[in-house]
């Protein structure tokens, strides 16, 4: 696998982006997003998914430059139609102002509909934290094609429904979760079928409802399971079912699966100002103890010890700004291919196979 510098890839995300008739900012938020999510080392939502977002405009599924549309808004609340714009773009557009709401009302919720996928969830409650403030945020795929068995079942009929929220403290780096409610992103077994992997026990079940490791069986009309797996996936299930209630039922999306196939995130998004609860100098400070606190405790046998919540995320993006981003062979065709068909191979200093992908190309 070719390993590229994070600047380099952002750089490639954004040339082939525009050259799917995204403008010049709208390429720049979603291509930050994904090379963040490979920063972090969340390469399930990272430059791998670009491939899929062109084919999606090309299909009409996601539409650049889609207006921004508010419904319905107050000081505390608004609701947005993203007109099947990217997720990208329209979610954080609606982080910000939330927290510009949230600034004078203290706390400020939105639901969010009709826009493509949105991507590593965290991106956007980590905005709230950077301004000092608790950030929320869930999402579901609308009526897009579902990936999840309810516990007990063997069909899909859910989404991976994932959840994050970022607190602001005075660690070094952001205390945040961000989480399926399935066992595993759909879009990690995405990146085992790139790279030829299998995947851990307890992910995915065939279409016969058997356990597998193969990845492939999930678009062969298998299904993940919820978190949890064989014996707690009803946590994993419930958890989901209140999220799918939160983005599909609250926006007005809906539930089960629309023919034509077209992704749809739906989200429910929170913004809480900590200073209108108590004195935020000294919140930031006891987070910051408490996550000490846990990483103090002994490790268990075998264990490497407590991380607190987005340390492990923190210390990949450290190793990968510093000795690049391994890119899949397959995900690397896909962009030379695109860059060819867009005519910037030549700038972005991509081959037009896959030659020389083994080798270092920061």
């Amino acid at each position: 696998m070719p390993t590229i510098a994070h600047d380099r890839l952002q750089t490639i995300a954004e040339e082939l982006l525009k050259g799917a008739g995204c403008s010049t900012e709208e390429a720049t938020v979603v291509a930050r997003g994904c090379i963040g999510a490979n920063l972090a080392g969340h390469d399930s939502h990272g430059i791998i998914a670009i491939p899929t977002y062109i084919d999606r405009v090309k299909r009409g599924h996601i539409v650049p430059g889609a207006p921004y549309e508010v419904e319905r808004e107050s000081a505390t609340h608004m609701v947005v139609n993203g007109n099947w714009g990217f997720g990208f773009a329209v979610t954080e557009r609606t982080m910000r102002t939330l927290i510009e709401k949230a600034k004078t009302s203290n706390v400020a919720a939105a639901t969010v509909y009709r826009q493509s996928h949105i991507g590593r969830l965290a991106n956007y409650p980590l905005i709230a934290a950077q301004n000092d403030m608790i950030g929320l945020i869930t999402a579901d795929s609308g009526r897009s094609p579902k990936a999840v068995a309810p516990f007990g079942g063997r069909e899909a009929r859910l989404g991976t429904n994932p959840i994050s929220m970022a607190i602001p403290s005075d660690l070094d780096s952001p205390l945040f979760l961000d989480m399926a409610t399935s066992a595993a992103a759909a879009g990690k077994v995405n990146v085992a079928v790139a790279r030829g992997e299998q995947v851990p026990d307890g992910w995915v079940i065939g279409s016969d409802g058997k356990p597998t490791n193969d990845p492939t069986q999930l678009k062969k009309g298998g299904a993940l399971l919820p978190l949890g797996g064989p014996d707690g996936g009803y946590k994993g299930t419930g958890l989901a079912v209140m999220v799918e209630i939160l983005c599909g039922l609250l926006t007005g999306l809906g539930f089960g699966v629309d023919p034509t196939g077209k992704h749809n995130d739906g989200c429910f998004m929170a913004v809480f100002n900590v200073a209108s609860f108590r004195d935020l100098k000294e919140f930031k400070a006891e987070v910051a103890e408490f996550a000490r606190y846990l990483k103090a405790t002994p490790p268990s046998a075998g264990s490497q010890g407590v991380l607190y919540p987005g340390e492990i995320e923190s210390m990949k993006e450290a190793a990968r700004r510093r000795d690049g981003i391994e890119i899949e062979d397959s995900t690397w065709a896909s962009l030379t291919k695109l860059a060819n068909e867009y005519g910037v191979a030549s700038k972005l200093g991509m081959w037009a196979s896959n030659r020389g992908a083994s080798h270092d190309q920061r």
